[in-house]
């Protein structure tokens, strides 16, 4: 039985996911993760302690769990200590410095910059008082956060002092200042291997992402965009995983489009987050309508999925988005939602009493909703109309001041 270590920051969807998949395929899979040292297997799951602000002596410890035929990570942060497991147990991943540029957003804009590919101006702000210095408008962002947490467009410059210091409540250090690229944006989905970019799915966003937070709802594929327009993005996203040196396992990838061509936004060392690889469907290479998780574990032990191919047709999620602060009271409308015709399910993840926080600070989901259709087109329209059936509910916390 070929063996896969993952490396995740706490048990979630995500994981679930993969041991799911993996039992599925006939893998064994090995966790490693950032939970109590002290505890003996408090999820009862068998994984690996790593300390990720330390993680070298556990790195040899886990060596004592394998041996091992491939790692994968879930997360940024996961993906630089599988970066650094990989080098010392001999495995095939994408190198630590590659991975720490990928996940430091102005390290990203200067290999992009250095391999001479479009990027918009940009640099690093400690001083909010350089504001009225700069030409707007402007999209802030901090380092090191993913999921668009943080990232916050501003037009003025009162604009700018207030979020620079929303984004200093979230995370130290400096803040990235680049122009805002105007134009429609793309997620891709793919495999490195050997240092070969393939492509596994280019989604379209059609919600405008214009600002000032970009909350991501709608992921739809194939993208509906001409055959040029595609191919471009596939080079620019081949030529960015150049630049920044990533060399094996999968990738996720953020492009604009305008008139003036691509221009990457980033490449991350790892597969799309939360439940969102549940709409990726493949065929082919010892998969029949196997999902993302499968076709990444087969590639991580080193088993042929070139020929691998998404399913036809369309192809959707939404993620729905927190609309405001508050906690969490319940949802109705999910039966209806679930009844419109291509809808594959509706998953509400939010849980009663749960407190709510929407972007720029949160970083989660009241739920999702997955649909396939004939076309794209289709499958967008039952994305909206099953979110037109949900309704959610949440109250206002109140402070108790003794």
């Amino acid at each position: 039985m070929r063996r896969v270590l993952l490396v995740a920051s706490k048990t979630g969807y995500q994981v679930r996911e993969f041991s799911a998949a993996a039992k599925a395929i006939g893998i064994k899979l090995v966790l490693a993760t950032d939970r109590c040292h002290i505890l003996e297997d408090p999820w009862r799951d068998d994984a690996a302690p790593i300390r990720f602000e330390d993680p070298a002596a556990d790195i040899a410890a886990v060596h004592a769990r394998g041996p091992f035929d491939g790692i994968l990570a879930v997360g940024d942060g996961p993906a630089k200590i599988a970066a650094k497991a990989a080098e010392e147990l001999g495995l095939k991943f994408h190198p630590p410095a590659a991975v720490e540029a990928a996940c430091d957003k102005f390290l990203t804009r200067e290999r992009f910059r250095a391999a001479g590919m479009k990027v918009p101006r940009y640099q690093l702000i400690e001083d909010p008082r350089l504001a009225s210095e700069l030409t707007y408008p402007l999209v802030l962002k901090p380092l090191h956060l993913s999921g668009s947490r943080g990232v916050i467009r501003v037009n003025t410059v009162s604009e700018f002092y207030a979020a620079f210091e929303r984004i200093r409540k979230m995370t130290a250090g400096p803040i990235l200042a680049e122009d805002f690229i105007p134009g429609k944006e793309f997620a891709i989905e793919g495999l490195v291997t050997d240092g070969q970019f393939r492509a596994l799915a280019i989604f379209d966003k059609p919600d405008p992402l214009d600002g000032p937070f970009f909350e991501e709802t709608i992921y739809v594929t194939p993208s509906r965009e001409p055959q040029s327009t595609q191919q471009a993005i596939l080079v620019a996203v081949g030529q960015a995983i150049a630049a920044l040196g990533l060399r094996h396992g999968p990738i996720h990838a953020e492009a604009r489009m305008n008139t003036q061509g691509v221009w990457m936004l980033e490449v991350a060392p790892r597969p799309i987050g939360g439940l969102c690889a549940r709409v990726l469907k493949f065929n082919g290479g010892g998969l029949e309508g196997g999902g993302l998780e499968q076709l990444l574990l087969r590639h991580a032990a080193s088993q042929d999925v070139s020929d691998s191919k998404l399913e036809a047709g369309g192809h959707g999620v939404m993620m729905i988005p927190i609309p405001g602060p508050g906690v969490y009271a319940g949802a109705t409308g999910v039966r209806e939602a679930q009844d419109v015709e291509n809808i594959e399910d509706v998953v509400i993840t939010a849980k009663e009493g749960q407190s709510l926080v929407p972007l720029p600070e949160g970083a989660s989901y009241l739920g999702f909703i997955f649909a396939r259709a004939q076309n794209a087109k289709n499958t967008e329209a039952a994305l909206r109309r099953a979110y037109s059936f949900l309704l959610f509910s949440s109250y206002v916390e109140l402070t108790v001041v003794r």
